[in-house]
């Protein structure tokens, strides 16, 4: 049976205000947020943006999603986790600042903003899984503990997994720093050359996976159990991570994190991406790229697999080719949408559903 996918275009030009009574008139018409009862804590999973970037999805949205979400009685919260390279985005509290200059404030959206200390065992949950490439999941606690899920993605492009969108957003977005590690890499983190010997990476490692030889710091790939507790606790930001090991299998190992966070939320779950500003890299990178295609629109799905294939299909369209498999030839972005089936996620057959725009705001 295909999924339903809802669409309401947003062209160039379009105002933000504009922009944001089509989301309105989306959320309306497509009832994704009936996944939200009333008294229901709501995560809304986003990306704040890196400092230097511009791509990502902007506070108005946010603000509509979260009024909408409230007048249903639902209590909404924005949310995201910490990276695992050098940035503003590596710790809580200077994510947090970064998102609050970006304007995610609970003033100007409505809602409280969270982003968990992952340095602390009880904001993470460890989730059973038995994958092929994933045993065991560690993700944030914050969204196990919600009621109910609302996705907010920008689609765009990326280097490790084609294109990014509501599946990156939930298997990677939702992860741990331990668990971004286990998808990114084959565990052990390496140590790069701005190293001080300042030990902090040996005091804050539990497996006694770190030494010091000759004022450097040294890991052993056989003990390090791949925590990424020496990526937090790095001063110098020295310790880094091997970001091409295991890029044949990433789009599978990000699927089966999905699949961690989501399957205990069927029928609890909502997915938006925003096909706006769309660059062929992702929002990570602290610069704007040129845009591959024109603003196309936003689209809404309970189906996140269906939702990225629709995604996709348009920007393919616009574009009269596949912009993504150009700019990362090494990538196919097929390879997520195929495994994410598999699993159970989704499916890749949809039926578009066009959403008007609101009278006078044609």
């Amino acid at each position: 049976m295909k999924s339903k996918v809802y669409f309401v275009a947003v062209e160039p030009g379009c105002s933000r205000p504009q922009a944001a009574a089509r989301l309105e008139a989306l959320l309306r018409e497509s009832r994704i947020l009936e996944c939200a009862a009333p008294g229901d804590r709501v995560a809304v999973k986003l990306h704040f943006g890196e400092q230097g970037n511009t791509g990502f999805v902007k506070p108005p949205f946010l603000e509509t999603l979260a009024r909408a979400l409230k007048a249903r009685g639902a209590q909404p919260f924005l949310s995201d986790t910490n990276t695992l390279y050098k940035g503003q985005r590596t710790n809580s509290a200077d994510h947090l600042r970064l998102a609050h200059e970006h304007g995610f404030t609970p003033q100007a959206v409505g809602a409280e903003v969270i982003i968990p200390d992952d340095t602390l065992p009880q904001n993470v949950l460890t989730v059973p899984l038995g994958g092929r490439y994933i045993k065991t999941a560690k993700v944030a606690q914050v969204y196990a503990q919600a009621d109910a899920f609302v996705g907010v993605a920008h689609f765009k492009g990326h280097i490790l997994t084609g294109f990014g969108g509501a599946l990156k957003n939930v298997g990677m977005g939702c992860a741990s720093r331990e668990g971004k590690l286990a998808q990114h890499s084959d565990v052990a983190p390496k140590v790069g050359s701005s190293c001080i010997g300042c030990g902090e990476c040996v005091s804050a490692c539990s497996v006694r996976a770190i030494s010091l030889n000759e004022d450097r710091s040294v890991i052993d790939a056989a003990l390090c159990s791949g925590c990424a507790s020496c990526l937090a606790a790095c001063p110098e930001g020295a310790i880094e991570v091997r970001w091409e090991s295991g890029g044949n299998v990433i789009q599978e190992k990000m699927v089966e994190y999905a699949r961690a966070v989501l399957e205990p939320k069927k029928g609890k779950a909502a997915f938006l991406n925003f096909c706006l500003d769309i660059t062929a890299e992702c929002d990570c990178l602290a610069q704007d790229d040129p845009r591959v295609v024109p603003d196309l629109g936003i689209l809404a799905a309970t189906d996140p697999v269906a939702l990225d294939q629709a995604c996709l299909d348009l920007v393919i369209r616009a574009a009269g080719r596949d912009v993504f498999r150009e700019a990362h030839p090494e990538r196919d972005g097929l390879k997520q949408l195929l495994y994410a089936e598999a699993l159970g996620l989704g499916t890749r057959e949809y039926e578009l559903i066009a959403v008007s725009p609101p009278a006078g705001l044609q």
